[in-house]
């Protein structure tokens, strides 16, 4: 691409195969799948075998698999849909942790790595709650939750309310068929994994009653009504499927790069603190703060030697504000500055390592150099 891409968390390349998926739908398949006649029948077809195959990568039904508009959109349908009390952590992603606290939901907190704090949770659960919201991967930092304890927790102290889980960033590092068993909503999005932006995946188990955000033409069995994006909605299966296959040997091979990209940065620069230990996050996640670095600053030079990464989610607006990830996990502030999440995914090489452990080293010295100066 011209450029060394270390921001996978934010969006991912697409994959070739969902770019071919997509392709017949803007031109002579392009039918509306709702209509009565054999063009829309064939759109209409298309879309249900993309939802066969998504259930099953997904280990769901195929009747609990509801197409959205993006992750964000299935967040909110599950919190404002199923209605009543919420909770979440402090560290969810900003499309959980805002409606929920919008409708005057429960905020604990978390630990350290940024997984919720079990004993926080307990005393927010009661059997007035219906609905609590934790990711299955952090979208900043990586950590993996322990799901298993979660549900474990809410049948016993909240047995009325349901599980669900962000799990955007997961489809790369987890086997969603074993997250599935465990929550009653589950959230995707397309572009997270090789797919297209602008469509999305909540999954709803058989039997959990959802108030739908949008009204209108009745689709996805009236949970979510609108016109199916048909031509992201092949591409997502196409891209999942793929994930699916490679992601043994990708979390493989990008744990080492990600491994060696943290330890080569750790190695030539003083201060990198990596923020969460690896065994607790995904493989693609390398997320370290700089100490005595400002993160816009290192952002704009590594911007100008066309090195991709980030500070914190890119879904806040493009605006530089301090991380409320990094916040509820306790990292002190002036440590939080020099916040740079850097994610790998499925095109990243050696290469792209080798080349952003350069141009981080010499940004970051650039920048002490010019501290010392003033």
């Amino acid at each position: 691409m011209g450029i060394t891409y270390l921001d996978h968390a934010a969006t991912t390349p697409m994959r070739a195969v969902a770019v071919e998926a997509m392709l017949p739908f803007f031109s002579e398949r392009f039918a509306n799948p709702s209509g009565s006649h054999r063009f829309a029948r064939d759109a209409r077809r298309a879309v249900d075998e993309a939802r066969d195959e998504v259930a099953d990568l997904l280990g769901v039904r195929p009747g609990e698999v509801v197409f959205t508009g993006c992750g964000t959109e299935a967040d909110n349908a599950a919190i404002v849909g199923v209605g009543g009390l919420a909770v979440c952590p402090a560290a969810e992603h900003h499309a959980v942790l805002h409606p929920i606290e919008a409708h005057g939901g429960r905020v604990v907190g978390t630990d350290a790595a940024g997984h919720v704090d079990l004993d926080r949770l307990a005393a927010a659960l009661a059997d007035d709650v219906r609905v609590v919201s934790v990711m299955a991967v952090n979208n900043e930092v990586g950590t993996v939750t322990d799901l298993a304890a979660v549900a474990a927790l809410i049948r016993e102290r909240a047995p009325r309310a349901l599980l669900h889980t962000d799990a955007v960033q997961a489809p790369s590092w987890l086997d969603l068929r074993a997250v599935a068993p465990m929550v009653d909503l589950m959230s995707l999005s397309a572009h997270k994994f090789g797919g297209p932006k602008g469509v999305g995946v909540l999954t709803v188990r058989d039997g959990v009653t959802l108030a739908p955000l949008l009204l209108g033409g009745g689709q996805e069995r009236e949970r979510r009504s609108g016109t199916h994006n048909v031509a992201g909605i092949v591409a997502l299966a196409a891209a999942l499927a793929e994930t699916d296959t490679e992601r043994d040997r990708e979390t493989v091979r990008l744990a080492a790069l990600r491994d060696r990209l943290v330890d080569a940065l750790q190695s030539e620069i003083d201060g990198v603190v990596e923020t969460v230990t690896r065994d607790r996050k995904v493989a693609g996640s390398a997320h370290v703060c700089l100490d005595g670095i400002e993160s816009e600053s290192l952002l704009f030079l590594l911007d100008e030697a066309d090195v991709c990464a980030s500070a914190a989610s890119a879904c806040a607006s493009g605006a530089m504000e301090p991380s409320h990830v990094l916040a509820a996990m306790g990292v002190e502030r002036s440590l939080a500055g020099g916040a740079l999440r850097m994610s790998l995914g499925h095109t990243t090489t050696a290469a792209d390592v080798d080349r952003a452990v350069d141009v981080i080293t010499a940004s970051v010295t650039r920048l002490r150099r010019a501290q010392v100066r003033r």
